[in-house]
C-alpha cells in the first residue's frame, strides 16, 4: 500500500530528473540569445530627450535580433552578389508622452514607435538607421 510520502518522493524524483535535462525545456539565457538568428520583439529602455526639456526613461518594445546575410563573388560588375537583411519594424504603433520640465514655448510631446511585429528585411532608411556604403 502506497503512502502519501512515497507519492511525494516519486514526484520529487521526477521533478529532479526533468530539471537535470538541459535540452528538454529550452531556457532563456545569454548564451541562447547569442545564438539566436532571427528577428523578435523585445523590451527596450531608453532615455527620451529633446532640447529644452528634461529626460524621461521609457520602456517600450523594439525589434531585436540578427538576420542571415551572405555575399558571393560573381563574374559581372559589381562582382559581388549580396543578400543583406536587417532586423527591422514590420508593424508599429506610435505613442506620445509628455517630457518633464520643458521650458516655456517648448512642446513637451515626444512620440516614439512601439514594435508590434518585426521581420528580417531590406533596410529602409525611412524607418531604420542603415549603413548604405562602406
Amino acid at each position: 500500500m502506497k503512502t502519501h510520502w512515497s507519492g511525494a518522493v516519486t514526484l520529487s524524483w521526477c521533478l529532479l530528473w526533468i530539471s537535470l535535462q538541459p535540452d528538454l525545456f529550452p531556457q532563456a539565457s545569454a548564451v541562447n540569445l547569442r545564438r539566436f538568428i532571427g528577428c523578435a520583439v523585445r523590451e527596450f529602455t531608453f532615455l527620451a530627450r529633446k532640447p529644452g526639456c528634461g529626460g524621461l526613461h521609457i520602456t517600450t518594445d523594439a525589434c531585436w535580433g540578427r538576420c542571415e546575410t551572405w555575399e558571393k563573388p560573381i563574374l559581372e560588375p559589381p562582382y559581388i552578389e549580396s543578400h543583406q537583411r536587417v532586423c527591422t519594424y514590420n508593424e508599429t504603433r506610435l505613442v506620445t508622452v509628455k517630457l518633464p520640465s520643458c521650458q516655456a514655448g517648448v512642446d513637451p510631446a515626444y512620440t516614439y514607435p512601439v514594435a508590434l511585429r518585426c521581420d528580417c528585411a531590406v533596410c529602409q532608411t525611412s524607418t531604420t538607421e542603415c549603413i548604405t556604403s562602406v
